[in-house]
C-alpha cells in the first residue's frame, strides 16, 4: 500500500478485540492514528458514523473507509498488506482451522470470560469452569509448537493473545490460578509476550485491571 494511507483505529486501551487490532498493525508495521473512546460515556460522533449497525469499537477507517468486527480487520488487514508476514496460513485448510478457533474463543470462550470478571456467587464460580473447559480444549490444539501457527506467530495468537492480557485480571476476580490448570497456554503466553511488536502493544496486566475496576464502579456492575 502507499505511504500515504490514512489509517485510524477507534480504540480502548483494554479492550481485547481493540487489542487484536493493535496487534496485526504491529506485527506487519503499519503506522496509524489511535482515537480513543471512553466505554462508559456516550459514544462519539465519528463511531457512530463508523460503525452505525453495532455501534462497537474497533473500528479500523482506512482512507476514509470503515471496517468493523475485530477478527474481520484482522484478515482485512493481513490481506490488504499481503507483502509483510502473513499471519493467516497460506494453505486452504490450515487457514480454515484457524479460524474456526477463532470463531470458538468468541463465541463459547468470551461469554465465560464475561461472568469471570463480572458476576459473582454461583454464576461466577460456573463461569469460572466454563472458562477452563474451554480454554484447555484450545491449549490441546497448540499440541508441541510454540505457536497456535505453528512456528511463527499468526492469526489465532492474535485472536487468543488480548485474553491472555486479562488473565491477571480473571484472576484476580475469581481468585484462582489458570497456570494451575493450563500450564501449556501461560508458557505459550509468556512466549509470545517476548516478541517486541506484542509486549509494545498491549497494556500492562495491571492497567488492563485498573480500568476493569473503574469501568465496572461507573457501571455498576
Amino acid at each position: 500500500m502507499a505511504n500515504s494511507d490514512h489509517i485510524v483505529l477507534l480504540d480502548y486501551s483494554a479492550s481485547p478485540f481493540a487489542m487484536r487490532v493493535r496487534l496485526a498493525l504491529a506485527a506487519k508495521g503499519i503506522k496509524y492514528l489511535i482515537k480513543e473512546e471512553d466505554l462508559t460515556q456516550s459514544k462519539s460522533s465519528l463511531l457512530l458514523k463508523a460503525n452505525p449497525v453495532h455501534k462497537k469499537i474497533p473500528v479500523l477507517i482506512h482512507n476514509g473507509k470503515p471496517v468493523c468486527e475485530s477478527l474481520i480487520i484482522v484478515e482485512y488487514i493481513d490481506e490488504v498488506w499481503k507483502d509483510r508476514c502473513l499471519l493467516l496460513p497460506a494453505d486452504p485448510y490450515q487457514r480454515a482451522k484457524a479460524k474456526f478457533w477463532a470463531d470458538f474463543i468468541d463465541k463459547m470462550v468470551y461469554p465465560s470470560c464475561y461472568k469471570v470478571w463480572a458476576a459473582n456467587g454461583e454464576v461466577q464460580e460456573a463461569g469460572k469452569k466454563e472458562f477452563i473447559d474451554r480454554i484447555k480444549m484450545l491449549e490441546g490444539e497448540l499440541k508441541s509448537n510454540p505457536y497456535f501457527g505453528g512456528e511463527t506467530l499468526g492469526f489465532l495468537d492474535i485472536a487468543f493473545l488480548p485474553l491472555y492480557n486479562w488473565f491477571h485480571t480473571f484472576e484476580t476476580f475469581g481468585k484462582f490460578s489458570i497456570e494451575a490448570e493450563c500450564p501449556k497456554l501461560v508458557a505459550w503466553g509468556k512466549r509470545c509476550m517476548e516478541e517486541e511488536f506484542v509486549y509494545t502493544s498491549l497494556p500492562h496486566p495491571h492497567k488492563v485491571y485498573d480500568l476493569v475496576v473503574d469501568y465496572k464502579k461507573k457501571m455498576g456492575i
